[in-house]
């Protein structure tokens, strides 16, 4: 069975949002960016800071656990380097993971404020 393009019902009109719902809009973006204000140096300074804390935290304990079986359970294997290793491997995962969902968020930020100047 052969359909033409007769058949076939007409395409569905896209719609444009109104006047109305651009200046909403424009307006909604504008009361979250007064709310979110810009992060400034200060900011970016302390995000550094969070990620390097959140590496050194998990070695040091690594470490500290490392150094306290080697005293009480020492059978020639160095629980503080294999600690302080895994302490390290832990920390930069976890600072990976923080660093990709800020990305994330700014790219959905980005996203958005794009979609509105349309």
């Amino acid at each position: 069975m052969k359909h033409d393009a007769k058949d076939r019902p007409p395409p569905a009109p896209t719609a444009s949002p109104t006047l109305a719902e651009q200046v909403g809009a424009k307006a909604a973006r504008k009361l979250k960016a007064r709310r979110n204000g810009t992060p400034g140096v200060w900011f970016g300074l302390g995000m550094m800071g969070l990620i390097g804390w959140s590496v050194v935290v998990p070695t040091l304990l690594g470490a500290a656990l490392g150094l306290w079986l080697d005293q009480h359970y020492s059978n020639g294997r160095s629980w503080t380097l294999a600690l302080l290793v895994a302490g390290l491997t832990l920390g930069c995962l976890n600072a990976w993971r923080w660093v990709a969902r800020e990305d994330q968020a700014m790219h959905d930020e980005s996203a958005d404020k794009e979609e509105g100047d349309d």
